[in-house]
């Protein structure tokens, strides 16, 4: 096989560049012949693509697109239409992987179709029904991302999610690809992933495929961009509803009388919110716990990606 690793990428430079680093010290393998880097700049306005073209010898498997700004969704269709590869490989770019990232979604993908035999197999020339989802841990640690231990908060229980995925291309054409109407934040990876699971794939867990996703360490500026991030999520999670209207996909998005309940209850409808509980999240950072002033921020930040959930559903019912 040879791999297209899809990159979409939007002003994120410094850490895009440790993602490529990476990419180009892979251990190599008898599983695949070779493989390419696609970034697809998203309309960046950092400098990506002048610092990308200035740094072409230091990355000779890179090959880089450009598109104006349109979304996450629209940058990895363009990347899959100009990959080479039989086999795209879906991270994001403040992901940084091992050496041995792409040898281990080779011997996945190999191991995957050995186990599931002819439950896996395609019809004449297609290739096996299934794809391999690598391990993603989070992590704050921008100078050394790879020291940091897998969390129980970074488990996934995700069918599809494009932060660490191979798949065979010829299913992502079969199914669509990913659907450009997910112009904002969140949902259009899960949505394609409803289409590939009707399609009959089968999700292989590949855990030494590992990425590091790296973010900066939480504070307290940060909160109003992660507020829109989830009322965009929500608004997002009702054009997915509106296309695979089933029981699932209302759990998925929250949107149901128990996640409304929930949030209701546990934020008192709403009283506890980004003012106040700014000082209990302040003093959590300052004692050094970033990453539980985050968790305790997911409080209100699922009521208002619940609140968003159906305040866009009522406005998708009105004539």
């Amino acid at each position: 096989m040879f791999f297209s690793v899809v990159i979409p990428t939007y002003d994120r430079q410094p850490i895009l560049e440790k993602c490529l680093k990476a990419l180009e010290d892979q251990q190599p393998s008898d599983l695949f012949s070779g493989y390419e880097i696609v970034v697809v700049d998203d309309g960046s306005t950092d400098g990506t693509v002048e610092w990308l073209h200035s740094q072409a010898t230091e990355f000779p498997h890179v090959k880089v697109f450009c598109q104006n700004h349109q979304g996450a969704a629209a940058a990895r269709n363009l990347g899959v239409e100009k990959a080479i590869g039989d086999t795209i490989i879906f991270i994001d770019s403040d992901l940084v992987v091992t050496d041995g990232f792409l040898r281990a979604h080779a011997e996945g993908l190999q191991e995957g179709q050995k186990e599931l035999g002819s439950d896996a197999s395609g019809t004449g020339s297609e290739p096996a029904r299934l794809f391999t989802y690598g391990r993603v841990i989070n992590t704050c640690n921008f100078e050394h991302p790879t020291a940091e231990p897998f969390k129980v908060t970074d488990f996934s229980a995700a069918y599809f999610a494009t932060g660490n995925v191979a798949i065979a291309r010829h299913w992502l054409e079969k199914a669509g690809l990913f659907d450009v109407g997910f112009q904002l934040y969140g949902w259009e990876d899960l949505e394609l992933g409803v289409r590939l699971k009707q399609l009959g794939l089968k999700l292989i867990k590949c855990p030494d495929a590992v990425g590091y996703h790296w973010h900066p360490a939480f504070s307290l500026d940060q909160i109003p961009s992660m507020i829109d991030k989830e009322i965009q999520r929500g608004r997002m999670g009702v054009l997915f509803y509106q296309k695979h209207p089933t029981w699932d996909v209302r759990l998925m998005i929250q949107m149901t009388w128990i996640s409304r309940a929930l949030w209701e209850g546990l934020t008192i409808g709403g009283r506890l919110n980004e003012r106040t509980m700014a000082p209990l999240i302040g003093w959590l950072i300052q004692q050094g716990k970033p990453q539980l002033a985050e968790q305790v921020a997911r409080i209100f930040l699922n009521w208002y990606t619940v609140r968003a959930v159906y305040d866009a559903y009522a406005e998708s019912q009105q004539p």
